[in-house]
Order: C-alpha cells, then sequence, then structure tokens
C-alpha cells in the first residue's frame, strides 16, 4: 500500500437524491493515487450509490467530481471505462454461460485496435490483435490463480471463485481506478484472505488506485490506507483506519453507542 501526495480522484459536495429522496448529501473526500481506500458504514448509507456516481452510472443533482485532474459535473459510464475506471458489484456482474477465460477476456474490449469488421473478416490487424488479447487475459487469470477453472463455466463455479472472476475481468481492462463493491461477501475467513491478497496485489505491483466497499471491519482496517465513513447518506469520518476506528461518531453508527 503506498501513499501519494497528489489526488487521482476527488468527489465536492456530492448530491444524489430518488424521488425526493436523499440518497448521499453534500459528501466531499480525495483519493490520493495509489492507495487503498475504504468505504464503510451501516446498511443503507449510501455506499454503492456513491461508488455509481463515481463511475457514471447515477448523475449527482449536485456537487462535481474530479479524475485525474479534469472536473466534471456527471461522467458517464463509458467515459468512465476510457478513462481508467473499472468496477465490480455487490451482485455478480458476469457472463455466467461463458468461460472464466472468456469473462476475462471480455475486459480487453477497451483495448482492442482492430475494428469490428476487421475481427469479422479476420483480416488487418484482426489477428494479432487478438493474440495479444488473450496473453493479457492470460496473464491475469495466472495472477489471481484462476488456472484450474480457466475453461470452466462461470456459473457452475463457487460464489467465491466468482467473485474472483469478476476482480480478474476488471483488472484485464488496466484500470487506473478499481472500484469494489462489497468484494469479499459471502466467502468464508480464508477466501476473505484470499481477496485481500489479490487486491493488495494489483495495488501494490500493478500501481492500481481502488476504492471498496466492505463490511468486514477487520479486513477494512488492515488492506485499508484511508477510510471514509458514511451514515444516512452523509460523511461522518474521513481519515487513517486508526482515527476512525475510535471516532465517537463511527461508533454510534455502528454501535448505537452516544458520545
Amino acid at each position: 500500500m503506498t501513499q501519494a501526495s497528489t489526488a487521482l480522484l476527488a468527489l465536492d459536495g456530492i448530491s444524489v437524491s430518488f424521488g425526493g429522496v436523499k440518497a448521499i448529501t453534500d459528501i466531499s473526500f480525495e483519493v490520493a493515487a495509489g492507495e487503498i481506500c475504504a468505504l464503510i458504514g451501516p446498511n443503507g448509507a449510501g455506499k454503492s450509490s456513491l461508488l455509481n456516481v463515481i463511475n457514471g452510472v447515477y448523475r449527482p443533482q449536485h456537487g462535481t467530481l474530479r479524475f485525474d485532474g479534469h472536473a466534471y459535473r456527471r461522467m458517464d459510464a463509458h467515459d468512465a471505462a476510457h478513462r481508467g475506471i473499472a468496477r465490480t458489484f455487490q451482485n455478480l456482474a458476469l457472463f455466467r454461460r461463458m468461460s472464466v477465460f472468456d469473462n476475462v477476456l471480455a475486459g480487453r474490449n477497451l483495448h482492442r485496435r482492430s475494428t469490428w469488421l476487421e475481427q469479422t473478416l479476420h483480416v488487418g490487424r484482426a489477428a494479432r490483435d487478438e493474440a495479444l488479447q488473450r496473453e493479457r487475459a492470460e496473464r491475469v487469470i495466472e495472477a489471481l490463480d484462476l488456472q484450474p477453472w480457466r475453461d470452466s463455466v462461470v456459473g457452475t463455479l463457487s460464489y467465491g471463485l466468482q467473485k474472483r472472476v469478476e476482480l480478474a475481468r476488471a483488472l484485464a481492462a488496466e484500470p487506473r481506478l478499481l472500484l469494489l463493491d462489497e468484494p469479499m461477501a459471502g466467502m468464508n475467513t480464508e477466501e476473505k484472505h484470499a481477496m485481500a491478497g489479490y487486491v493488495l496485489d494489483a495495488n501494490e505491483h500493478l500501481g492500481v488506485t481502488v476504492v471498496l466497499i466492505e463490511h468486514d471491519i477487520g479486513v477494512v482496517m488492515g488492506l485499508s490506507d484511508h477510510v471514509v465513513v458514511l451514515d444516512y447518506g452523509k460523511k461522518i469520518a474521513d481519515g487513517r483506519p486508526n482515527e476512525v476506528r475510535t471516532n465517537p461518531d463511527v461508533l454510534a453508527a455502528y454501535l448505537g453507542t452516544r458520545h
């Protein structure tokens, strides 16, 4: 885990409402390039909604998002992907009838240089391009120890393995910013430990900045450089893990205690 001084991502006064109901209210924080930032808070705190703003699924009514020095009132999902933002989801979004390899290869689509026509007719740059994308997909499969299931249909795998495949597909896109929505949900202790290791490897060895949602506080405190705490759509804490751990507002949100 590395800490850099330059913010890759900054949110300034972000607010989102649905039918008059406020999901996020005036949220501001920064994520430094190269760090792992955790979003935590009780269910319904607005964490997934905030990820949806960052990768362009939701449009905020107020506020500005800044990525890599460029300010946006809204970044649509297509632009987010092209700018280097990849995402996994709380509910798996895999191609369940396709193999592990084909799911990971799908993450390489934005890096293809041959045209659709070249690929269809197998002419021009198509063969070299296909070989390159398959090689990169194989590297990610190897890095996440998925070789034994390379040719398996994703829908036949355990939930924990499917979560790992989704991470592999996101990493295959070579993102600068990786958004992980509960990447360890439904996993046992051993699986969580392995997944934390893969996230840490991506951060340390690939230089990927990570924003993740996670409910296991032990995992959060051991993995993160920076923690942002939400409650009822508002930010109640923002700082280093040890600072957040003892924050009275965080204790109140999680434990129902009073100051």
